[in-house]
């Protein structure tokens, strides 16, 4: 069941937001009278485009400050008020009028209404952040003032300018004004500027909600391998590194190899993004090109000519969320959440494709003839090289837990010790 008792059947379409067929699915029609053949996996710059068109972004919800972190901004952010919203001390010290000597009168604390208003010659103590008293000129700082029977004199020898250690009111911005723009990450920092301009809640679009879905009858979720089965790696892997590139997981799920049970976790899931790993292949127990069947989705990506990761899939529901099959194969799940699930989440969550990272190779790699490679780098900033490392095949992780990135190698010859080219940082932490 859905959130709130609600769920979302497979069968309601949500109205605009079933895409029409793309080119590589219209291409995978059998002619009239031809035998049906697979159909050609995807170039990998080609997936990754489908898969950005594969999500719509999210409704923007209100949500209170304490509850937007993780979101990005449904809309601009603009200050509600001035800020500061009223001339401040930006020091301990004495707000003074005129030129000096001057009689202390009283003291303004931050958080108190303003001191009455000063004349010439008199002075208040005032603390950080309190507002400056009307007819104040300039603020002398507490280690440069000397105070004996309320007389107040310059401990220096010059005479404060006007202005001086004031903090005036809209230093920072004005009501008004633009403080960030729409689809700005609500980070900490965020959240605090969002405050000081007067919000207590903001207009996000929320993280896209996910359900993971492991199949294998051979997965383990505790101790040592034994008698043909294995450690599920990607139950621990995936939901942390998920969750990093802005999605909320709704939990994981361990099914086995049961068509059955995998067709009613699809039809009974509400999340924005169904996410399964192993079975995209054609072995005997691969059932998610059959439960996608009879669900009735669409498959837009069926194989990707990548290295490691070829059978990942990316389908469309029939009421419009997309759903990705990563292969089971650990190194080949990350390649597929890289060019499939990334690029999904971002258009889910109206997050910006990240600026593309380049590096040259610190050693030659050979390339595929036809697919692309991802191979997991170490990178070094300072010399701006990637160094690939060793344990990279399909089932490996040994090499990606050293890996800051994936470097990307275009299909056919070698890629030489010292070309540059793109690589995919793996933001871990």
């Amino acid at each position: 069941m859905g959130r709130g008792g609600h769920r979302r059947r497979l069968g309601r379409v949500r109205s605009g937001n079933v895409r029409p067929m793309t080119d590589f699915a219209a291409s995978s029609r059998p002619a009239t009278g031809a035998r049906k053949t697979a159909p050609a996996a995807l170039p990998w710059p080609e997936a990754r485009r489908v898969a950005t068109g594969a999500g719509r972004r999210l409704a923007g919800v209100r949500r209170p400050l304490d509850e937007a972190l993780g979101g990005v901004l449904d809309g601009p952010l603009e200050a509600l008020t001035d800020l500061p919203a009223f001339d401040t001390s930006a020091m301990d010290g004495w707000a003074v009028a005129g030129t000096g000597p001057w009689r202390v009168v009283g003291e303004a604390l931050a958080g108190q209404c303003p001191h009455p208003a000063l004349l010439e010659g008199q002075a208040v103590r005032i603390a950080t952040g309190a507002a400056l008293p009307p007819g104040a000129t300039a603020v002398i700082r507490r280690e440069h003032g000397c105070a004996t029977d309320d007389q107040l004199r310059p401990g220096v020898p010059e005479l404060p300018v006007p202005g001086q250690d004031v903090r005036p009111r809209g230093q920072e911005c004005r009501a008004g004004d633009q403080l960030l723009p729409t689809g700005a990450a609500v980070t900490p920092a965020v959240l605090g500027l969002a405050a000081a301009a007067g919000y207590d809640e903001l207009r996000v679009v929320p993280r896209p909600r996910v359900e993971l879905l492991v199949l294998g009858d051979e997965l383990l979720g505790r101790g040592l391998p034994h008698d043909g089965r294995v450690r599920d790696a990607l139950g621990p892997l995936l939901p942390p590194w998920l969750r990093r590139l802005g999605a909320a997981v709704d939990g994981v799920r361990r099914l086995g190899d049961d068509a059955e049970s995998l067709f009613r976790a699809v039809d009974g899931s509400d999340a924005d993004l169904i996410v399964t790993t192993g079975g995209t292949a054609s072995g005997p127990v691969d059932f998610v090109h059959p439960v996608l069947r009879r669900t009735g989705a669409r498959l837009l990506v069926d194989g990707v000519a990548v290295r490691p990761g070829h059978p990942m899939l990316l389908a469309q529901l029939p009421d419009g969320r997309p759903f990705v099959g990563l292969p089971g194969n650990p190194l080949a799940a990350v390649s597929a959440v890289l060019t499939l699930v990334a690029p999904v989440l971002r258009a889910l969550g109206g997050r910006p494709e990240p600026a593309a990272g380049r590096a040259a190779l610190a050693d030659s790699v050979p390339a595929h003839p036809t697919d692309t490679r991802l191979v997991p780098v170490a990178l070094d900033d300072r010399a701006r090289t990637a160094e690939p490392l060793r344990f990279h095949g399909p089932a490996m992780l040994r090499g990606l837990a050293a890996a800051d990135a994936m470097a990307v190698i275009p299909p056919g010859g070698t890629a030489e010790r010292g070309t540059e080219g793109e690589v995919l940082v793996l933001d871990w932490e």
